[in-house]
């Protein structure tokens, strides 16, 4: 918690409530009040906490625990960045969602997949699920448009046959697609999906069950990925991660090359070859 995010807090939770009505919330309405909104009491009862216990969490003498903000949260009507705001403010973490529905790719991110024609790009979304791509990031991965859309995951590409072929450290690449996943549980808890892909992924690869033990976890930044392309040759590929505003549940894959390098002309070569095979680039995942 910063410094001042105690008294930020409180000041917060003043204005919310501040610009609740009684009626709001279900409470009678009463005479004209001379001070507008709830009172510090009506908001402590709603939360089923003491009057005492939410005066000194607004003047900043307490941290509040994360069942007593998210009742809060309810109470003051908060939308889903105020909830966020609040909970940063507390130095928490705010619990996700456990129900999600259909995740599909942000309009921007395909119009910017669409417009990136000599990078290879693609959109991930929860649990690594593979929501979008390019021609040339299907030429150099794989055919995405080929796979069911259940199994178009990253983490269970990675543990296919030909990824094996296609990385040269495989082993290196593998772990730390587990360790993302490993990171993706802690973000996405109760997730059916989820537990299905790990699932899957235990039953079917002995060092996909040792690595996902180890409980190693890594976020998607960037990196450095040498290929043996069946077609362009070695490729050594750097990759970075640009994560969408309006969804940072879905993140933005390239993979560049400086120019006047032989990887570079690799995939100039690559790009020119998948030009002809133009494919459905779109998909949805739960």
């Amino acid at each position: 918690m910063t410094r001042n995010a105690p008294s930020e807090l409180g000041e917060f939770l003043k204005a919310r409530r501040a610009e609740l009505s009684p009626r709001s919330v279900g409470l009678p309405g009463g005479a004209v009040r001379r001070v507008p909104g709830l009172r510090r009491e009506e908001v402590a009862m709603l939360a089923a906490i003491s009057t005492d216990y939410y005066t000194r969490l607004e003047q900043g003498r307490v941290q509040a625990s994360e069942p007593v903000l998210n009742a809060i949260a309810r109470v003051l009507d908060l939308d889903e960045d105020q909830r966020a705001y609040v909970f940063e403010l507390a130095g928490k973490e705010p619990a996700r969602p456990r129900t999600q529905g259909v995740q599909t790719v942000q309009p921007q991110l395909q119009r910017l997949l669409d417009d990136l024609g000599s990078i290879p790009a693609m959109v991930l979304g929860r649990h690594m699920d593979v929501l979008a791509w390019n021609p040339l990031a299907a030429a150099l991965v794989g055919d995405f448009g080929q796979i069911p859309e259940k199994d178009r995951n990253y983490a269970l590409m990675v543990f296919s046959p030909a990824m094996r072929e296609l990385y040269a450290d495989w082993e290196s690449t593998a772990r730390i697609a587990v360790a993302q996943l490993r990171r993706e549980a802690a973000h996405n808890a109760g997730s059916a999906r989820l537990t299905s892909l790990v699932n899957e992924l235990s039953e079917r690869d002995p060092d996909f069950r040792r690595w996902w033990a180890a409980h190693h976890v890594a976020a998607r930044t960037v990196g450095t990925k040498t290929l043996n392309h069946p077609i362009a040759g070695t490729l050594v590929l750097e990759w970075d991660t640009l994560t969408c505003s309006t969804d940072p549940d879905q993140q933005l894959i390239v993979w560049t090359a400086a120019p006047g390098t032989p990887t570079h002309e690799g995939l100039r070569f690559l790009a020119s070859w998948a030009a002809d095979s133009h494919e459905p680039t779109r998909g949805t995942t739960n």
